[in-house]
């Protein structure tokens, strides 16, 4: 750790501020335009024509992006220039992203973060090579759970399509139509305050979103075992944010508000998609309600239905989207571990507790 140098983060880089721009939420353009929690639209306007380090600057939730291409930042965030030639750009924004941002207030009526307060932090610099070489790992992580991101979306897509088309456009009149409350269970979540403890996490809509955090609140594990959510579960949020997704962070317990949806009849994928169908039209009706958190009820569920073709014709629908799903299945458990991967080794690398050789492949103690 003797070459391992300490700097204040002033004397490595320049914060510029973003720019006000007014047309960037149409979805048009050549360049993506980042705000302070990361991208948010597409603009004909470039700002900066260098990878660069985004930092958001105003809001309760300030986040820490990277930009590859030529790029715009509107007014709520910084972006980064590189004084001199010390610092790898890409390490930085790791360096970036093991810092609590969001604990540098400057106390003003909107949670903010100052310039000055980021120039006065010291970063623990190893050599250049030393900083390429930890990018790269990290870097690599990253590129492998976006490409399983990729590939989960075009696998989604392929699988709806394949539904909606054969389920919805090609379903003939003779083939029987079901609700879904009798395709499978919707199994309501419990009001996990009641049952203290520290076991399990406990799953709402925010974790369905994001995962497991240190905010997520926790409970005892002394609830029925039909409570609890495994990887592979489907959940269906039915109040608030509407949302259906493929649970893969791990054991946790089902709050109220959420659906655990399973069925002895059906395979996942079938009670999976047909949710997924039938969303946006539960959607507006949760929109339609006067109180202030929009949401469904169980004759919701009664009223939506889809039909079901005779068994040799679901077998070979069967034998075509289950792979798709459980393919996404997979690469979801995949992503989860190398999150969880990168989020360890990201803090060692940082302080040096693990280090990288700079001229081989490989990570050494």
């Amino acid at each position: 750790m003797s070459e391992w140098k300490e700097y204040r983060i002033g004397d490595l880089l320049q914060l510029e501020y973003g720019k006000s721009l007014m047309d960037y939420r149409n979805g048009m353009g050549t360049y993506e335009v980042f705000g302070t929690n990361g991208k948010i639209g597409l603009t004909d306007k470039c700002l900066h024509d260098e990878p660069s380090i985004i930092i958001g600057r105003k809001g309760a939730y300030r986040e820490v992006h990277f930009a590859k291409r030529p790029f715009f930042v509107i007014d709520t965030a910084f972006y980064t220039k590189r004084k001199n030639n010390n610092t790898d750009t890409v390490f930085m924004y790791y360096w970036f992203k093991n810092v609590d941002i969001n604990a540098m207030d400057s106390g003003s009526a909107i949670p903010s973060t100052s310039r000055d307060e980021v120039y006065e932090l010291t970063i623990n610099l190893p050599p250049l090579s030393e900083q390429t070489a930890i990018a790269e790992v990290l870097s690599s992580l990253d590129d492998k759970i976006y490409l399983l991101h990729r590939q989960n979306k075009t696998l989604e897509q392929l699988a709806e399509t394949l539904f909606r088309q054969w389920f919805v456009v090609e379903a003939d009149e003779s083939w029987k139509e079901k609700p879904l409350d009798e395709i499978a269970e919707y199994l309501n979540g419990l009001a996990l305050q009641k049952f203290p403890g520290d076991s399990l996490p406990v799953i709402k809509i925010r974790e369905m979103r994001q995962g497991i955090s240190e905010n997520t609140d926790r409970c005892s594990r002394e609830i029925h075992e039909k409570y609890i959510i495994h990887d592979g579960d489907i959940l269906f949020s039915w109040s608030g944010s509407l949302e259906v997704v493929i649970w893969s962070g791990g054991d946790g317990a089902l709050n109220q508000h959420l659906f655990k949806v399973s069925s002895k009849d059906y395979p996942k994928w079938f009670y999976y998609l047909a949710t997924k169908h039938h969303l946006e039209n539960f959607k507006m009706i949760a929109e339609s309600k006067s109180t202030t958190m929009g949401h469904i009820q169980r004759e919701h569920l009664s009223d939506a239905t889809i039909s079901i073709p005779p068994k040799e014709i679901f077998a070979e629908y069967d034998s075509i989207i289950a792979p798709l799903v459980e393919k996404k299945i997979k690469n979801n458990l995949q992503i989860h571990i190398l999150t969880k991967l990168r989020e360890t080794l990201l803090p060692k690398l940082m302080s040096g507790e693990v280090r990288v050789n700079a001229c081989k492949d490989g990570i050494k103690n």
